[in-house]
């Protein structure tokens, strides 16, 4: 086709010289080829065809609506890692100090533990390549230590009370990635899920620690879905599934070529009879909103929390060739009482669209109920209790909890936004993780007894000094201290223990978890 096309435009060329030229454009689609092939050969200057052309699709894409997206291989690949549930590598959780790579812990069981790799050793060499004090970015390092799965890497590890550099040979191997952040018992008797996204692996892992948690005596439930931006449909379906009765409306999509499709209920859940609250906030979205809509709309659970993001339209992903894809929107979500849970937008209008969450603290929604209004058109009715819900976009949550503006003082984002303090602490647990350990075996005792060094707190204050941040007064210092103090103890036992220790912690400052236990027990 490219030949008789050229063939084409050189005859056009000849016959016309200094004339302006028509092209063929009887189809849109034809206009559109015979456009690039135009550029391509007659501009005057070299053009990159792939990217002329990937240009060209997402000018399309952008005239629609919002998340109808062009991505490139590469950015496929790393969107797909978290939802499939493993990538290849050396299996190491890590953290950046000073342009070293300090390993926090190896996964349990996987390529780097299985050869004697441990928390706080140095990975300063990789394949004989320095990737130390060299201003390597975190993506190219990430590159040089994955790879697919048999393949081997040769690491040189610096070892603290270790003279030398030590050499570990790792065969690479399938790492899972889960997206359950944490689980456990956050009072007697009441469990505590957290789910990160909905991905492949996440009905398994959340039924996993729903076992766990029946096992320690759990006989309530609350599942943390803040901060949650969705993934896959079929999984946030499978888990509505555990908690409601056979024939009972999840979720259905419908759109202009696509047919209505239901996700109903098969009636084999086997949490029917655990009572439920969920929890959400304005960045909670798609599959996150399906699961909060159908427990809500079924009348099978409480939503508490702030009004999730709405995120309400389906992609369908169709892939080239060369790896990239197209996330294309064919249809909308729809709650089991009819809520299209997408928000309103205007296509093309994505700045718009992206500044939706300001507008709603500016207006006051996210801090004041009463700032909150819904037309009568947008009243649903649940359909077992017949409460009042509402449509309009998103999930509003039955019970309303305000962000607390005060709570993190404009001196602690600061020193949160430049790093300061996640830095002090990661060298402070560098300096103290064998003392920790030795100290503190068990996390219930370390939850107990630990209080954060003010040697610390003043590190933090002394490195912001230097970089020209400072409290406005002692009074915002004074402020700071309290939940600064609680979110580094909860860095230190995230970096000795895991992720659930470190939500153990921090949940005890969070008002829409504290808003769900009072809900719950009652």
């Amino acid at each position: 086709m490219r030949k008789n096309i050229f063939a084409t435009l050189l005859l056009l060329i000849s016959l016309t010289a200094n004339a302006q030229m028509r092209i063929d454009a009887s189809t849109p689609l034809k206009k559109l080829v015979n456009a690039e092939q135009a550029i391509y050969y007659l501009y005057v200057d070299t053009v990159d065809e792939q990217k002329a052309v990937e240009n060209a699709i997402r000018g399309m894409l952008e005239k629609l609506d919002p998340h109808s997206t062009y991505s490139t291989p590469k950015e496929v690949e790393s969107m797909k890692e978290p939802l499939e549930g493993s990538f290849e590598g050396i299996g190491v959780q890590f953290n950046m100090i000073e342009d070293t790579l300090i390993v926090i812990q190896p996964t349990m069981n996987g390529p780097s533990e299985k050869v004697g790799i441990v928390a706080g050793d140095r990975i300063v060499t990789v394949n004989n390549t320095s990737i130390a004090g060299v201003k390597m970015d975190r993506s190219n390092i990430m590159k040089r230590l994955r790879g697919k799965k048999g393949t081997k890497v040769k690491l040189g590890v610096l070892r603290r009370g270790v003279d030398g550099l030590l050499t570990f040979v790792v065969t690479r191997d399938k790492i899972p990635v889960k997206s359950i952040d944490a689980f456990y018992m956050i009072r007697p008797e009441i469990g505590y899920i957290r789910i990160g996204n909905f991905g492949a692996t996440t009905h398994e892992e959340f039924m996993e620690a729903a076992k766990n948690l029946q096992n320690q005596g759990m006989k309530r439930l609350i599942i943390d879905l803040q901060d949650n931006g969705g993934g896959y449909l079929q999984a946030a379906a499978m888990i509505s599934n555990e908690f409601l009765e056979y024939d009972d409306m999840i979720v259905y999509t419908e759109g202009r070529t696509v047919k209505k499709q239901e996700f109903r209920a098969q009636g084999n859940g086997r949490l029917k009879d655990i009572p439920i609250v969920i929890l959400i906030n304005e960045f909670t979205a798609s599959a996150s909103e399906i699961v909060s809509g159908a427990m809500q709309d079924q009348d099978r659970g409480l939503v508490v929390g702030r009004r999730s993001f709405g995120k309400g339209l389906v992609q369908r992903p169709l892939e080239f060739d060369d790896g990239s894809m197209i996330r294309l929107t064919i249809a909308h979500y729809y709650t089991p009482t009819g809520r299209c849970i997408q928000k309103p937008y205007k296509k093309g209008q994505l700045k718009e669209y992206e500044m939706d969450l300001e507008n709603r603290l500016k207006h006051g929604e996210l801090t004041n109920p009463d700032s909150i209004h819904f037309a009568d058109s947008l009243k649903y009715l649940t359909l077992k209790k017949q409460r009042t819900v509402y449509g309009g976009g998103g999930i509003m949550p039955d019970y309303f909890v305000p962000l607390d503006t005060m709570q993190y003082t404009r001196f602690h984002r600061q020193i949160a936004a430049k790093s300061i303090l996640m830095n002090a602490v990661l060298r402070f647990i560098d300096d103290n993780r064998k003392d920790l350990k030795k100290e503190f075996t068990t996390f219930e005792d370390f939850n107990r007894r630990y209080e954060v060094p003010k040697s610390l707190i003043d590190n933090i204050v002394a490195e912001a000094e230097k970089q020209n941040v400072r409290p406005k007064d002692d009074e915002e210092l004074q402020r700071t201290i309290p939940y600064m103090s609680t979110q580094l103890k909860a860095i230190i036992a995230r970096d000795i223990w895991d992720m659930s220790e470190y939500f153990t912690i921090i949940n005890e400052q969070n008002h829409i978890v504290q808003k769900a236990l009072e809900v719950i027990q009652n």
